[in-house]
């Protein structure tokens, strides 16, 4: 009887599983924004131009670590931005 029982706490674990990783899957992807419009005016590119890059900028806000995408204070709702970025707002000051 104790196996019966503990395959029906399996295949119940197991059903829940399948259930949750496509939420949490489906929920991480939903978070990414990325801001096209603004985007396009300020000519941003996700390579440096020169020794030009968004970590070297003050707008830049990092991501988790150095190589993670981070945002941009003069890019609204867009949390995709490359360290090794450039637009043309590109500020050291």
């Amino acid at each position: 009887m104790d196996t019966n029982l503990t395959r029906r706490k399996f295949l119940k674990s197991a059903g829940l599983t399948f259930v949750l990783v496509p939420l949490v899957v489906f929920n991480r992807q939903a978070a990414a924004n990325t801001n096209s419009n603004v985007r396009a005016q300020l000519k941003y590119q996700n390579f440096p131009k020169d020794n030009m890059n968004c970590t070297t900028c003050l707008e830049f806000i990092p991501g988790k670590t150095d190589k993670d995408m981070g945002r941009c204070k003069v890019i609204p709702e867009d949390d995709e931005i490359s360290p090794d970025g450039y637009c043309t707002k590109w500020n050291t000051m």
